[in-house]
């Protein structure tokens, strides 16, 4: 069977998603979705099918996926029938107040990302910067100085060996370290890997309402810190998402108001995108309708609709069981709530096909009605589902009385994610945002590009008789019709671009599918460059009217281009200590440094703490010949050591580590340390001064780096911002995975 596929969306399967040997590609795009089809198709085996039903299940997923009616979330292309067979994008992880559950967490992270999944964690847990650690008698350094160690570590973890991990931070509002979290990136050089989003609470939304204070609780005791003026927090967020479209905010009390299983926590978090609330230790599959593919005959098609909703529903609960989870915790969340999202792209080809602007009212008609419909038929085959296979084992029956819900096998069935590399594949518009452009430049060869036309502009320019080559290139100058005498007034207004959309429309449409979607909607509300905070302002107050869950706001030209930065020794000493980039500095060719044995409850524990000019750099340990936790200790030194070259407080990473206490240390006499953690500690504090008081440095290379963070970090094209990520039309890179 022929895959209707464009040039742009076989090169992004060559480079993400088909087989390789070393370099070279091994398989075709009909061989990767018979790869993955044969793969879910198998999970039929545990529900009693056999060999007959899987094939005619691997058949119909086949025909699902060829025909671009619908594809699965990257990592179940990428992976199905492979070694890996890690299937889930999105994870959340806790983050528990002490230094143990910290690296935990760090650790676990990185094993996600090493799989090709995103992370999300609240910080809201941690105790405040300056609150007293009673274990050790230390001052605590605060949510945000170890979220600074989480995004070092994410840099140092390629996502499946091919791109960094994507996290998302969300702090409370009314944590006493919000205006610190707020401002946290606005130098765009700060916490690269991380999305931000505030947690607004009820009662903070009404403080801003009514010009009221409202409190800051410590999260160790629940007391009280102080009160602070809503409206002046409010307007610290806005200020910031001005500057550079970040924090995004999510209002947790409507997300947990609607949590399908509040008998097993509080959902405190979401993925990188804020598509997906999830509880600690959750995952989620998720996957796409090609919206596009069910316009027929200027009408859609609501029959096929509903028989892709069905069979996507089963392809999706089928991925769970086949899937490989990084950790044994996060497989029995997943298996116990059963968690899919479905959702999906080519809603404004769609809407071109239906000839509704999508800035209109019909367009917020048309989305609302066609995700009531989704989320209708997607309730009733998970119910029929769980007739065949039972239902998920979280399922509580009085959490669904108003849908009159008896079964059902998976606690939330639909999910509106992005939908960067996938729509690529499928030659869809993204996700439910808008057009982006109508014609752009692709480059083809070194120093040749090609104007790439959207294809149903193409198609109607030519019916029309409007179309010419010269035109096409007018067109990817500016990127949009609008105001071109040579195209019909009718065909401007259908072919509107984000920009061009007055940004309450945006929230309009996000609302219309949030109101029928189990979990969010990842949308960009995208602003023009001249937009004021007053504009961003309303728009979020907007979002919290309408019961949207979350907010993202793009204003153009916010994140474009970095000075070029070119420093001397002093100069690069003095961005070091004045904290202003987070990424580890590489390891310095000369370091100076002492090692220092210390008696451990199992052994010997050899500790090399070594400095380069700016001071500690790094922290390597080794055990003697009786052995004893390597493995922790190495972990331990070795996230140390990146934290150190990020730039964090010697003396914060000592308050953290000393007094942790070990059973085979405190109890063995002539034991001077609690743990290999602490015997770290006292070794880091024992290391004074830096290599310049021992030994001269002759020569320092330092390098010109370009920090262009509109610019594709792979193919070097401009990259857009769009469902809270960045993402390149071009090659399908995606910030987010």
């Amino acid at each position: 069977m022929k895959i209707n596929l464009s040039a742009n969306a076989i090169t992004v399967l060559e480079k993400r998603y088909l087989s390789k040997k070393g370099t070279k590609v091994v398989e075709t795009p009909q061989d990767m979705f018979r790869r993955v089809a044969k793969n879910i198709a198998q999970v039929e085996k545990d529900f009693g099918g056999d060999k007959k039903t899987q094939k005619i299940m691997e058949d119909r997923f086949y025909d699902l996926m060829t025909s671009l009616d619908f594809l699965p979330n990257s990592p179940t292309l990428m992976n199905a029938g492979k070694e890996l067979q890690q299937l889930a994008a999105c994870f959340v992880l806790p983050v528990e107040d002490s230094m143990d559950s910290i690296f935990e967490t760090i650790k676990n992270a990185a094993l996600i990302h090493k799989s090709g999944g995103g992370t999300g964690f609240s910080f809201s847990r941690l105790r405040p910067t300056n609150d007293r650690v009673l274990s050790t008698g230390g001052i605590a350094s605060g949510p945000i100085s170890f979220m600074k160690v989480f995004n070092s570590a994410t840099e140092v973890v390629k996502q499946g060996g091919t791109r960094r991990g994507a996290n998302m931070a969300i702090l409370k509002v009314d944590h006493p370290d919000i205006l610190e979290f707020i401002t946290s990136k606005q130098n765009n050089e700060e916490l690269t890997n991380f999305n931000i989003s505030v947690g607004l609470t009820e009662e903070f939304m009404d403080a801003v309402m009514d010009g009221a204070e409202y409190p800051l609780v410590n999260p160790r005791d629940n007391k009280v810190v102080e009160k602070v003026s809503a409206r002046k927090v409010f307007n610290m967020i806005v200020e910031s998402a001005h500057k550079n479209g970040e924090p995004g905010i999510v209002f947790l009390d409507r997300i947990n108001d609607e949590n399908p299983t509040p008998n097993y926590g509080e959902i405190e978090s979401t993925n990188p995108c804020g598509e997906q609330p999830l509880l600690p230790y959750e995952a989620c599959n998720l996957g796409s309708i090609n919206l596009s593919n069910m316009v027929e005959n200027g009408q859609i098609n609501f029959e096929k609709l509903k028989k892709t909703v069905e069979i996507s529903i089963r392809f999706l609960d089928n991925t769970l069981q086949a899937s490989n989870y990084p950790l044994k915790k996060i497989q029995d969340m997943v298996l116990t709530n059963r968690k899919v999202g479905l959702g999906v792209m080519g809603f404004a080809d769609c809407l071109i096909k239906l000839e509704i602007p999508y800035n209109s009212d019909k367009a917020i008609n048309t989305a609302e009605k066609i995700m009531e419909f989704i989320q209708h038929h997607s309730k009733i085959y998970s119910q029929e589902l769980a007739e065949q296979r039972g239902s998920f084992a979280g399922f509580d029956e009085s959490v669904y009385p108003q849908k009159g819900i008896y079964m059902m096998r998976n606690a939330t069935t639909t999910t509106i994610a992005p939908t960067g590399s996938i729509s690529i594949i499928a030659n869809a518009s993204s996700g439910v945002e808008p057009l982006f452009a109508v014609c752009y430049k692709r480059n083809v060869l070194d120093n040749e590009s090609l104007v790439e036309v959207h294809p149903l502009f193409e198609q109607i320019a030519k019916s029309r008789g409007f179309y010419s080559e010269e035109l096409m290139e007018k067109i990817a100058q500016q990127g949009s019709v609008k105001g071109l005498k040579e195209v019909p007034e009718d065909i401007q207004k259908l072919f509107v671009t984000a920009h061009e959309i007055e940004p309450r429309r945006h929230i309009e449409i996000q609302s219309a599918f949030q109101r029928h979607t189990d979990n969010a909607v990842s949308k960009t509300v995208n602003f023009k460059a001249e937009a004021t905070k007053e504009d961003i302002a309303e728009v979020f107050l907007e979002s919290y009217k309408l019961k949207c869950k979350g907010v993202t706001v793009y204003r153009d030209g916010s994140r474009d281009a970095q000075v070029l930065t070119v420093g001397d020794n002093d100069k690069d000493k003095d961005k070091f200590n004045n904290n202003q980039s987070v990424q580890p500095r590489s390891r310095p060719q000369i370091t100076y440094g002492t090692t220092v044995k210390k008696k451990i409850g199992c052994g010997n524990l050899y500790i090399s703490v070594n400095s380069d000019q700016y001071g500690i750099c790094e922290v390597f340990t080794n055990t003697g010949r009786q052995g004893g936790c390597s493995s922790q200790s190495e972990a331990t030194s070795r996230l140390v050591s990146i934290a150190l070259r990020a730039g964090l407080d010697k003396d914060t990473l000592v308050e953290q580590l000393k007094g942790i206490r070990c059973p085979a240390c405190i109890r063995r006499k002539g034991i001077e340390v609690t743990s290999c953690p602490d015997a770290i500690a006292k070794a880091i504090s024992s290391m004074q001064g830096t290599i310049n008081d021992h030994k001269p440095i002759e020569e320092v290379t330092v390098g010109i780096e370009e920090k262009i963070l509109n610019k594709c970090p792979e193919c070097g094209k401009k990259v857009r911002f769009e469902s809270g990520c960045n993402v390149c039309p071009h090659c399908g890179y995606s910030k987010c995975g």
